[in-house]
């Protein structure tokens, strides 16, 4: 019986190759901020993710295709009868798997900004952009930009990811193809943004990865989740401030009061802030599915 391989450990999820077809894909409870895993899990946090990332996946179809092969445990299990399992909890697993085709993904992670906020926000204070992107003057923290804008990064799978530009992206990429992603992003970006703004949500920002399998561009990783997007407060919410938001900001903002160097490794969380980050997963989870 062919073996199950654990292939890759990322910041959050562990990936299991089952032959070229299928990825085992397990959203973990780790959390990461500013390029570390921070040592104390957020306990439920996997399982939430990976459910907000299928809900998305089976409401966007008509603007993309995705990884997606199962997600519930009885299919994943069919989907893997002729590999060895018997190293996998599947008590541990329930929830928080799915079963992925394998694609060859692109080296880019693709952010759409809905909003001016975070690292583009301090890039504008000093230079009048976000990425090398021009805006108008005068805008405030966290304003809505005039429209939506694209803005690539490297992928690393360790340390920072690093800003590129819209050509650099294009220029490393078969020809048309950075065009096509640009317009994918921005879609999925337009059609989750007017959702959640009915769901009290503003999508500030969100990042996508895809994937190409026999030469067809799908979506991959995770789609719209606390972890991969700023989620904010609409009815909280107010231009020229640092929005409340359902997202890991949360742990962010703590660790930003923390005295952490952001150099040395991280501390450990207290109590009070793991129970706080995932009341807003929780939250986001329930606005986002209203389960």
């Amino acid at each position: 019986m062919a073996q199950l391989k654990l292939i890759h450990k990322g910041k959050v999820r562990d990936l299991y190759a089952a032959g070229e077809k299928y990825l085992l894909i397990v959203s973990s409870d780790r959390i990461s901020a500013f390029d570390f895993i921070l040592p104390t899990p957020i306990t439920g946090k996997g399982a939430i993710l990976n459910k907000i990332s299928s809900f998305w996946f089976s409401r966007t179809g008509h603007i993309i295709k995705n990884h997606l092969a199962a997600a519930e445990t009885a299919d994943i299990k069919a989907g893997l009868s002729g590999y060895d399992t018997s190293g996998l909890d599947w008590a541990s697993l329930d929830g928080r798997a799915v079963l992925a085709h394998r694609t060859r993904r692109i080296d880019f992670e693709c952010i759409v900004r809905g909003y001016i906020t975070g690292s583009g926000w301090k890039e504008y204070l000093k230079q009048g952009s976000v990425c090398g992107i021009k805006l108008p003057p005068g805008l405030k923290q966290a304003q809505e930009l005039p429209e939506p804008v694209f803005t690539p990064t490297s992928k690393a799978d360790q340390g920072h990811d690093e800003n590129v530009t819209f050509g650099e992206m294009a220029a490393a990429l078969p020809p048309g193809l950075a065009e096509r992603i640009k317009e994918k992003s921005l879609a999925l970006y337009g059609f989750a943004a007017e959702y959640l703004k009915r769901r009290g949500i503003l999508l500030a920002d969100t990042k996508f990865e895809f994937g190409l399998l026999d030469g067809e561009l799908l979506l991959i990783d995770e789609a719209l989740t606390p972890d991969s997007s700023r989620f904010w407060d609409a009815a909280r919410y107010k231009a020229g401030t640092s929005p409340e938001s359902y997202d890991k900001q949360y742990v962010r903002d703590w660790l930003e009061g923390s005295g952490w160097d952001k150099k040395s490794p991280p501390p450990e969380l207290p109590a009070e802030v793991v129970r706080g980050a995932i009341n807003k997963y929780e939250e986001a989870l329930k606005k986002i599915t209203a389960e």
